[in-house]
């Protein structure tokens, strides 16, 4: 038997370590490392020849990818060790005779690379094939072809509208302080849905008072219903946004009961929109019913739910982040001076300036960050969730399911610099592609 040491640096709650040496039945608490706020270890004695293993932290299964991984017979992805009898600590590297062995049978999910000093290294990328990619994504699509919008809706919950007659500056308020950033207009007159109103509007208008006056005041605002300003969105885009917000489209984008999660994603990612209102259309021609407001965190959702307890199914929803396409600019990430992050302003938390009526007491030139943070409430705070390259990408679908996280931002685990912010576009772009 061998001590060997098994390591884990990437921080935690609680850290559990399980492995092929034990049957993957025990799992074996992990001590964080005295004067480390991040490094895990347990020292267990293990027979020579090949091991897996792989940690289990804070209710999710992660790999080191840092050391040698390798995909087991039914296509999990696990670290692997190789114990000899004169070990005392294991090795990430390999003797040139073990990789011969090693690469014939593991090949798929590895890459070698030369390391000056050691001869070769076994740099553990795991990256699927594009045969592995495909088929994750076909059972993706069966799943959302076969689902229906419907499943969207929660047993008990709050369903919003604005009436398309309130004031602005109301209108407004009430998104604060219910802390959306998209509402459903109703016209009254009509009786429809007959928009959506979003942070973006919040924007343009903010925009144009501020060409429009030297200090910002609330008397447009008051005057103004919401439906006079989105018959002008059109002009004020033009004016002042650019390719800023996408163009004022004058078809309500909607969606119905029946129709598949498939059909309701593609909506929201062709047309570049956050939410579309889920609407019932009774066969009498009666009044339109609002049953929800569709969205790619409850379709995320409704996907975690379903694999939750069947990862091996879509290998594609293991892989750490750091080794898929993803990330874009769809927000300014706050740092310190040594480019540690602090928070995040993204488009959606704009509406937290309706507090305190903040618009109409600082000229937007003049207003700074540190005084933009100091509005952001503890909802808006919470909206700041962080991830590393090593998470799987299952993980950052789960933390993104929560309608208040609309972005993930990925740092160094020990530096805390960001590498990259994820958003639920960029997950569903990568799924459905």
């Amino acid at each position: 038997m061998v001590l060997i040491t098994f390591t884990w640096r990437y921080g935690g709650s609680q850290v559990f370590l399980y492995g092929s040496f034990n049957g993957w039945t025990d799992q074996l608490l992990m001590n964080l490392v005295e004067g480390s706020a991040t490094v895990f270890q347990r020292i267990i004695d293990l027979p020579p020849g090949y091991h897996q293993y792989k940690f289990f932290i804070d209710g999710t299964w992660q790999v080191d990818q840092e050391q040698l991984c390798v995909q087991d017979e039914y296509g999990a992805i696990n670290n692997l060790i190789l114990v000899k009898e004169s070990d005392s600590t294991p090795s990430a590297l390999l003797r040139e005779d073990t990789q011969s062995k090693l690469v014939s049978g593991f090949a798929r999910s590895m890459h070698l690379e030369a390391s000056s000093s050691c001869g070769l290294q076994l740099e553990p990328v795991m990256q699927l094939s594009a045969n592995e990619i495909d088929v994750s994504r076909r059972r993706l699509f069966m799943l959302l072809s076969s689902s229906r919008a419907d499943e969207l809706i929660p047993n008990s919950g709050k369903v919003f509208a604005l009436d398309s007659d309130v004031a602005v500056k109301q209108a407004f308020h009430i998104m604060y302080e219910q802390g959306l950033a998209v509402m459903p207009l109703w016209d009254e007159r009509n009786a429809m849905i007959s928009g959506m109103l979003t942070a973006s509007d919040f924007i343009l208008i903010l925009l144009k008072l501020h060409g429009s006056h030297s200090v910002l005041t609330n008397d447009e605002l008051e005057r103004h219903t919401v439906s006079a300003w989105k018959y002008r969105k059109f002009q004020l885009h033009a004016e002042v946004s650019g390719p800023m917000i996408p163009p004022n489209r004058r078809v309500l984008l909607q969606a119905g009961p029946d129709d598949s999660l498939k059909d309701v994603a593609l909506l929201l990612l062709h047309n570049k929109i956050s939410a579309v209102p889920l609407l019932h259309s009774p066969e009498d021609e009666s009044c339109v019913q609002l049953l929800h407001t569709a969205c790619l965190a409850g379709i995320s959702k409704h996907i975690c739910r379903h694999f939750r307890h069947s990862l091996e199914y879509l290998p594609l929803l293991q892989q750490p982040v750091g080794n898929l396409p993803l990330g874009q600019i769809s927000s300014i990430p706050i740092l310190d001076d040594d480019g540690a992050l602090i928070n995040v302003y993204s488009r959606s938390d704009i509406t937290s300036l309706a507090r305190g009526n903040v618009y109409a007491r600082f000229r937007l030139d003049q207003m700074t960050m540190a005084q933009v943070l100091e509005v952001i409430d503890e909802v808006s705070r919470d909206r700041c969730r962080t991830c590393t390259r090593f998470d799987s990408l299952y993980k950052i679908m789960e933390l993104i399911s929560d309608p208040i996280v609309r972005r993930i931002v990925v740092i160094d685990p020990n530096s805390r610099q960001v590498e990259g912010i994820i958003t639920l576009r960029d997950v569903f772009n990568l799924l459905l592609s």
